[in-house]
């Protein structure tokens, strides 16, 4: 298991990254997420099963738990796949308009040794960062 640290500071009030993480049908979506089926939700959180995107282009399905925390953060955890097991937290700070996320993962990838595992957990984190960053300029 493979700790990673990252963090990173979004140009929006903690609300609004809020708001585009409820919206998984209009704003928020992921390059490395083709495709997702809920297989449970409730006020705390869902599992979903989802069809992901591996930096070759090649897909595999996975199955990964959020557990919400509003505001304060979520945490994922992978259930199945060649991940299964690895888990991350964000938290998120309000600075006024603008939120800090730390993130904290346990990262493990079949096949992977540790130096490939962080160098591909961190690339993951920033990938998403980036494509969220784009995304709250489009949450109103």
């Amino acid at each position: 298991m493979v700790q990673v640290k990252d963090d990173g500071v979004f140009d929006a009030p903690v609300d609004k990254v809020w708001q585009l993480l409820q919206d998984a049908h209009q704003n928020h979506h992921h390059r490395s997420m083709k495709s997702s089926k809920v297989l449970e939700q409730s006020q705390k959180g869902m599992t979903i099963e989802a069809e992901r995107v591996n930096p070759d282009g090649s897909t595999r399905m996975e199955t990964i738990k959020f557990t919400f925390d509003p505001p304060k953060g979520f945490t994922m955890e992978w259930l199945s796949g060649m991940m299964k097991g690895s888990k991350q937290t964000h938290t998120y700070t309000s600075m006024g308009n603008k939120t800090k996320v730390d993130v904290l993962g346990e990262f493990q990838v079949q096949g992977m040794d540790d130096n490939a595992v962080r160098k591909a957990a961190l690339a993951m984190l920033a990938e998403v960062f980036d494509e969220d960053t784009v995304a709250l300029k489009n949450v109103k």
